[in-house]
């Protein structure tokens, strides 16, 4: 991503009201990647490749049930992203910071009732940083989503077999799924 994408830092956070999320940009229905992770493995090497198409700024919200996939995911978009060690869910700390190619801001919303809970804690700092953010439980604080943002969706299908969706929200995310689907998937879908 250029600079001239990267959202703009709001001098006053505000929580988004229903208007101007309806107001929101849709997603082209080419954009959306749908696809079955068979493994542990898969999954990480999703987020793997995945990583590989990011800038700085970039958002990404994880959905999903627990034991649905998202640490996992996470875990492979660190190690594309060059992170070192040991990654997983700050459930109890709210945010783990990893350093790597971008840091990498690995945000956990469950614990906390709506978005300004998350902006009291500084929430802004990442959304609007230099590195990768990725938050999982992000409809605990839906109204505070950045305009732009890219969406995983991960549903338990069985013991081994995860459904995904990564849908970007953001002109400046649909051609970067595009370069995702190839990367991944070794064409455009």
């Amino acid at each position: 991503m250029t600079q001239k994408n990267q959202p703009k830092i709001p001098d006053q956070p505000s929580l988004i009201t229903s208007a101007n999320r309806e107001a929101r940009p849709s997603t082209p229905p080419s954009a959306i990647v749908d696809f079955v992770s068979h493994s542990v493995a898969q999954t990480q090497r999703c987020g793997s490749q995945l990583a590989q198409q990011l800038g700085p700024g970039t958002v990404i919200l994880l959905e999903g049930d627990l034991g649905a996939g998202k640490t996992t995911f996470t875990k492979g978009l660190a190690q594309g992203l060059g992170v070192e060690g040991y990654v997983n869910s700050p459930t109890f700390t709210l945010v783990n910071e990893y350093e790597g190619r971008l840091p990498v801001y690995h945000l956990d919303c469950y614990r906390l009732e709506n978005g300004r809970e998350a902006l009291d804690f500084g929430i802004e700092e990442y959304l609007y940083g230099e590195g990768v953010t990725v938050i999982e439980w992000p409809e605990r604080i839906r109204e505070i989503w950045p305009s732009s943002y890219i969406r995983v969706t991960l549903s338990y299908l069985n013991e081994t077999k995860r459904s995904l969706r990564v849908e970007p929200v953001g002109p400046e995310y649909v051609g970067l799924m595009q370069e995702f689907k190839k990367s991944a998937f070794g064409r455009s879908l």
